[in-house]
């Protein structure tokens, strides 16, 4: 009998695990597991969807939830592979002629099925309900629903560490860095490590028609051929199974454009049994270098004029161990530009990757660079993707095209000789915050003045809002106290529901499964000073909640979310939920809570509301200051500006 975990009942029902919880404690006919563990249990799916639908929970149509439940009973690790080919070819039927192919009994669905594929893989007849369950899903919910529940199933039967998806905005740019000069897009683009196919999607949608990829996982690889074909019909994309570097599926192949996210880490990645490959143009990459060996495997696969772009780890930069490698990659023109970018743009979230973009010359036809570009997209003053997006483009697009300047603390080419006159640094931030770059002298006095304008502007609204704040008044003699009440019984009493982002897997995981909606609560999981709640607003509404974070969501009839948040915040509620020793994490179902009426939560809500708005001010005050700080002393020593002749 089909079963189904809590996390998929919450899928069904479309409300947060939290509240399958609290049904499970609460609700004494709600079904009792089937199967599982103590810790994990399983349930009976029929016994669950009646009890759904008798609470009007169920929607009418759940073919996700029925094909995850089939996938369940199949415990063969190869049933995503053997799946896989019948969704593309499920996607090309007629929806009629699909229709008609789930009203056949098992016999003849199996035997239609297996035709459907050309009869490149044969199903037996124990396979009925699997099939059945991943047609509908394509017919109901689309071949790239069902596409995506096979991988999950597949990244499930997996051990592979150290890989991550690459998220579509860091793959349109990476993609957006591989045109020419003549800003023609590679007809051809390859990736060695391609996962489910995004970068090499990105590629597609700007004009690439033949893709090449190749990944470890059998299953990834499959994937990324469903989806690609699903996507790109007319493009042709050749995906195969197995290590790019150990394995080498394309051994011939010259690209004029490569993408590839390396997996990261993994010194077991070969050198012992590659010391001699001739891919090892610029020397044999030391087994802590695994990185190196990807970047020098892709320009292996470039054709003269092509272009690579990888998304690196900060430290391939600047290790020792790597030095030798990153010279002969500037020294040779390989290397074009390294781009930083800020912390959370890709997982790992807590680190900010780089993007090299390199390519290989003509030894006969063209002059290797004198310079190498370094954007630094992760500094102050980038707010949202956009920012950063603008700042990488624009800084490269000018490089690339023969015009560029050297913009202050973001972008600025290093000459060749300065480089390999040291440790062959690569970190970009070390070179753009040494930029001085020529300046107009009225140009840079109206830009100080500009910012002192905005300075005084910002001051004044400082002033404003710490005025407001003298209308408060002292409590009495003694301090005001409460009576209190735990987070978790708050959750236990459905006033506040916890959610918390599912952990980044492997290969095919996504930031979260939870969206932020405007008036939850957004708290640290782990502790670190100072510890702040925050009440998430408009700009949040929508967004994927980050890892290493919870999201408490009040019921506004009974919780105002800004009382609750300072409350949460409060030095000792949160010392005293703290535990652990090396990493410690603040259990948020022990912080209190007062106990008061909504509108008293309210009254405090609004005063909180005043703390926040003058920590912001005076956040925004400091930036500004330092900014017609800096503005002044650029000016002063870089002879735009004269000081005046009295003291």
């Amino acid at each position: 009998m089909p079963q189904v975990t809590a996390a998929e009942i919450s899928r069904m029902a479309g409300v947060s695990r939290a509240t399958v919880s609290n049904w499970r404690r609460r609700h004494t006919d709600f079904p009792s597991p089937s199967g599982g563990t103590e810790t994990s249990p399983a349930y009976d799916l029929d016994a669950v969807r009646s009890w759904l639908s008798g609470r009007g929970q169920l929607p009418a149509e759940m073919p996700a939830e029925d094909l995850r439940a089939a996938l369940r009973e199949r415990p063969e690790k190869g049933e995503p592979l053997r799946l896989l080919p019948l969704v593309l070819a499920a996607h090309r039927l007629d929806p009629a002629y699909l229709d008609r192919a789930l009203d056949l009994p098992d016999r003849d669905l199996i035997r239609r099925a297996t035709n459907l594929t050309g009869d490149a893989v044969t199903y037996g007849g124990d396979e009925a309900p699997v099939l059945r369950a991943l047609l509908r899903c394509v017919r109901v919910d689309g071949a790239l629903v069902a596409a995506d529940l096979l991988g999950e199933r597949g990244a499930d039967d997996s051990t592979t560490t150290g890989t991550y998806r690459t998220p579509a905005e860091v793959a349109d740019l990476m993609a957006d860095l591989l045109p020419g000069p003549d800003q023609r897009f590679p007809a051809d683009v390859y990736d060695p490590a391609c996962g489910v196919g995004g970068l090499l999607a990105a590629a597609a949608r700007r004009g690439a028609r033949r893709l090449h990829g190749q990944d470890l996982l059998p299953v990834q690889a499959a994937q990324a051929a469903t989806r690609l074909g699903l996507q790109f019909g007319k493009v042709r994309a050749d995906i195969r199974g197995g290590d790019s570097l150990r394995e080498d599926a394309f051994p011939d192949l010259g690209v004029n454009g490569v993408l590839c996210n390396p997996p990261y880490g993994n010194r077991d990645w070969g050198q012992e049994v590659l010391a001699y490959d001739p891919r090892w143009v610029y020397g044999l990459p030391p087994k802590g270098e695994p990185e190196l060996a990807w970047v020098q495997h892709c320009l292996a696969h470039l054709a003269p004029g092509g272009r690579a772009v990888l998304l690196m780890p900060p430290a391939t930069a600047e290790r020792a161990s790597g030095r030798r490698i990153r010279a002969e990659l500037v020294k040779s023109g390989a290397l074009r530009a390294v781009i930083a970018l800020p912390a959370g743009a890709a997982p790992p979230p807590h680190i900010g990757l780089n993007l090299w973009v390199l390519t290989r010359f003509d030894d006969g036809a063209q002059t290797a660079p004198d310079t190498v570009l370094f954007v630094d997209a992760a500094g102050p003053g980038r707010q949202g993707w956009e920012s950063v997006r603008d700042a990488v483009l624009g800084a490269w697009s000018a490089y690339d095209g023969g015009v560029f300047e050297a913009v202050p603390s973001v972008a600025r080419a290093v000459p060749v000789v300065d480089l390999l006159a040291g440790p062959t640094d690569l970190a970009p931030a070390r070179h753009v915050q040494s930029v001085t770059v020529a300046i107009r002298p009225a140009d840079h006095l109206r830009q100080v003045r500009r910012r002192h304008a905005e300075l005084r502007h910002a001051a004044e609204a400082l002033i404003g809002v710490t005025e407001r704040s003298e209308l408060w008044t002292a409590a009495g003699k003694q301090p005001q106290t409460w009576r209190t009440t735990a987070v978790a019984d708050l959750l236990r009493g459905g006033a506040l529901t916890l959610l918390r982002a599912v952990p980044a897997g492997r290969v095919v995981a996504v930031d979260s499964d939870v969206e932020i909606r405007a008036g939850d609560v957004i708290l640290p999981e782990l502790f670190a000073r100072p510890y702040r709640a925050r009440v998430a607003d408009a700009a949040d509404d929508g967004r994927p909640l980050g890892r290493q974070h919870l999201l408490l969501r009040p019921d506004p009839q009974r919780l105002d979310a800004w009382f609750l948040t300072a409350f949460l915040s409060a030095e000792e509620n949160v010392n005293a939920a703290a535990t652990g020793s090396t990493i410690v994490r603040v259990d948020v179902r022990r912080l209190q809570v007062p106990v008061m009426t909504l509108p008293d939560q309210q009254r405090y809500g609004r005063a909180f509301r005043q703390v926040q708005e003058l920590r912001d001010t005076a956040d925004t005050v400091s930036r500004l200051a330092d900014e017609a700080a800096d503005a002044l002393g650029i000016g002063l020593t870089g002879g735009a500006l004269r000081p005046p002749d009295e003291e």
